[in-house]
């Protein structure tokens, strides 16, 4: 537990500015509203019998078909979204590059052998891309802080966003703490005249080894020139949604999970459904699920998610985009919707 790849929790000048928040109480970070990581009746037994017992169809049985787009040459002259599987995204408008959730090691979890990614779907590495402005981490679990990946894009990265004690993590990796910016929710940075970020609530929990709740979790609003963008993380749905979208929207594109969730953790994961009706909540101009496609964290099929997610969002009218690993998204003109999942 004191290797590097577990990260270190909050103390000293950093924990005492977490004191002073409102959304930390009795030691740990809260929801706005109360949240079970699992089910009380949960079987603690049978989840981990469910855990080392997947289903196949967990995993795909070829491989993941993705795109090498050039992200050195990349459109800098529109706004352009690529998307690398789970959670990981690079956001790139008129010169500046923004790298949300990196996870580039193979693997989620804190050792090599085990949550390994679906191969086809780790095609980028670190040395695919040029330098970062921002590098956008909302919370701190495995799937969504890499610490091989962070330490890797270290050189390249201007500055890194992050949520209340975060920063304890990415100091003990030797980021200097001058580079380090921590929201607590409702936060607003004006990174420049024409962009600003707003940490907003999610629903979720956080923490690296066998403590919880000891950094915050986080979603953001991203106001980038013209266009407002909504970064999810993860959360399970609640009110919050809607009082985002009434505060910052509509928005031009939200990026939200819709995969690992389970009947055992309703409150901590959405259901495909509940991530529609969170884009409706959030006044989207279009959807972009995210949180699937490249680990296996929960035991159902891994192209369940994005099916129950079109599905909804057709009933509900709700405009899509279902990019190929590494296909460009270009705002307000290109937004891939091919079902290629389905094999």
């Amino acid at each position: 537990m004191r290797q590097k790849t577990f990260g270190r929790n909050p103390e000293g000048k950093r924990l005492e500015k977490i004191n002073q928040s409102s959304n930390y109480k009795d030691g740990i970070f809260q929801n706005l509203s109360p949240t079970e990581v699992t089910l009380k009746n949960a079987s603690m037994t049978k989840m981990l019998k469910d855990y080392f017992n997947k289903p196949k169809d967990t995993a795909p049985s070829a491989l993941i078909p993705s795109v090498k787009t050039d992200l050195h040459t990349l459109s800098d002259d529109k706004p352009t979204i690529v998307w690398f599987g789970h959670s990981s995204y690079l956001i790139q408008y008129r010169g500046t590059r923004i790298l949300v959730d990196p996870v580039f090691s193979g693997y989620a979890s804190p050792v090599s052998y085990f949550g390994k990614s679906f191969p086809g779907s780790d095609i980028y590495t670190v040395s695919d891309f040029g330098n970062i402005d921002m590098l956008i981490i909302t919370h701190d679990h495995y799937d969504h802080m890499d610490y091989k990946t962070i330490t890797q894009f270290a050189p390249k990265v201007k500055s890194f966003y992050t949520a209340l004690g975060v920063g304890s993590h990415l100091e003990f990796w030797g980021i200097p703490v001058s580079r380090i910016v921590e929201f607590d929710w409702w936060d607003h940075q004006n990174i420049a005249d024409s962009i600003h970020l707003i940490a907003t609530p999610a629903r979720h929990f956080s923490g690296r080894g066998l403590v919880r709740n000891k950094t915050l979790w986080t979603s953001f609003v991203l106001q980038l020139y013209d266009k407002t963008i909504y970064i999810g993380g993860d959360s399970g749905y609640d009110t919050h949604f809607k009082s985002i979208g009434d505060k910052y929207g509509p928005f031009d594109i939200v990026m939200l999970e819709s995969g690992q969730y389970g009947s055992d953790w309703p409150y901590i994961h959405m259901f495909p459904e509940e991530t529609v009706k969170a884009a409706q909540d959030l006044k989207a101009k279009t959807l972009l699920p995210v949180h699937w496609g490249k680990f296996v964290l929960a035991n159902h099929a891994w192209n369940e998610p994005i099916q129950r997610v079109v599905q909804k969002a057709k009933e509900e009218n709700m405009p899509l985009t279902t990019p190929k690993i590494g296909e460009p998204i270009y705002l307000g003109e290109a937004y891939p919707n091919q079902m290629w999942w389905k094999f």
